[in-house]
């Protein structure tokens, strides 16, 4: 079992910034990287960015190339987000998940998902 615990989510303005968490833990080393996702009401859940714990370059879904970073923190099995120019549309639910495949840009590679945080953009 892994264990996702998803952290640094709240309510910024329009153009602000946040840095979500994911701390990882439990049997991380069956899992090849950890991935964040975006749930908005009424939408389906969105792949947002995802990275390998080791080696491959980080992975982003189009309508955040350039405003988010992903990166990880091996020794503490956490791996963050780094969103910048928040837009209105980016708000929702933000769930981090853990991928048991290669294919961590793939949704289906994902079996462990955290509770996710809410993230709240005021326009």
């Amino acid at each position: 079992q892994v264990q996702l615990v998803e952290s640094g989510g709240g309510l910024v303005q329009a153009g602000g910034s946040l840095r979500l968490s994911c701390a990882a833990s439990g049997r991380t080393g069956i899992t090849y990287g950890l991935g964040w996702f975006r749930q908005a009401p009424g939408k389906e859940r969105e792949f947002l960015a995802a990275i390998a714990w080791s080696g491959t370059s980080p992975y982003y879904g189009d309508s955040v190339k350039g405003r988010f970073t992903i990166f990880r923190d091996n020794a503490k099995n956490t791996v963050y987000l780094q969103m910048n120019h928040l837009k209105p549309e980016d708000m929702g639910v933000y769930y981090c998940a853990a991928a048991m495949t290669r294919a961590i840009s793939t949704t289906s590679a994902y079996v462990y998902w955290g509770q996710g945080t809410q993230v709240t953009v005021s326009s």
